[in-house]
């Protein structure tokens, strides 16, 4: 799973005749990739609902999105798996087929609305027109290998070998 999270003022989805808006709060653009389960949209909801990236009195990092009362947008946008290493077009081998993706999306807003967050939403597999006001701009990504650590912890087998010098 891959998300985009962005602290906003305020954002607003649409699609077609369709609109779903919030102010204050986050902006959640998550990419659902072969191989994520439940058990992945549950650590990145609870990752996500308890955040501290809002700032204090003090202008510091210390506040959740509960305690500043901020909602959620989260948007599922499948691009986010998409690859583009090789050649010149995208490759979104990695992305999770929509059929699959749409109930585990869907699981993943009840796992945010779990966590006490309020919740809107985009429309799925729907071509939409995304507006925000980032509030820093603070933005963060937030990967998770389907089947493994998060990118940010080495495993626990990891071996560090030191390559011979060249220098003399």
């Amino acid at each position: 799973m891959k998300a985009v999270i962005q602290r906003v003022s305020s954002a607003t989805v649409r699609s077609g005749d369709q609109a779903s808006s919030i102010g204050q709060g986050l902006l959640v653009l998550a990419g659902l990739e072969s191989g994520d389960t439940e058990a992945t949209c549950a650590w990145a909801a609870a990752k996500i609902a308890t955040l501290r990236i809002f700032e204090d009195d003090d202008g510091k990092l210390n506040l959740g999105l509960q305690e500043v009362g901020g909602e959620v947008l989260a948007v599922s946008q499948f691009t986010l798996a998409g690859s583009i290493e090789k050649g010149r077009r995208p490759s979104f081998d990695k992305a999770m087929r929509p059929e699959a993706a749409r109930p585990l999306f869907e699981r993943f807003v009840e796992l945010l609305r779990a966590e006490g967050c309020t919740v809107r939403t985009g429309f799925f597999q729907e071509h939409m027109q995304v507006e925000l006001v980032n509030d820093g701009p603070v933005t963060f990504i937030l990967e998770r290998q389907p089947e493994g650590p998060p990118r940010d912890q080495a495993p626990r087998s990891t071996v560090f070998r030191s390559r011979p010098s060249t220098f003399s």
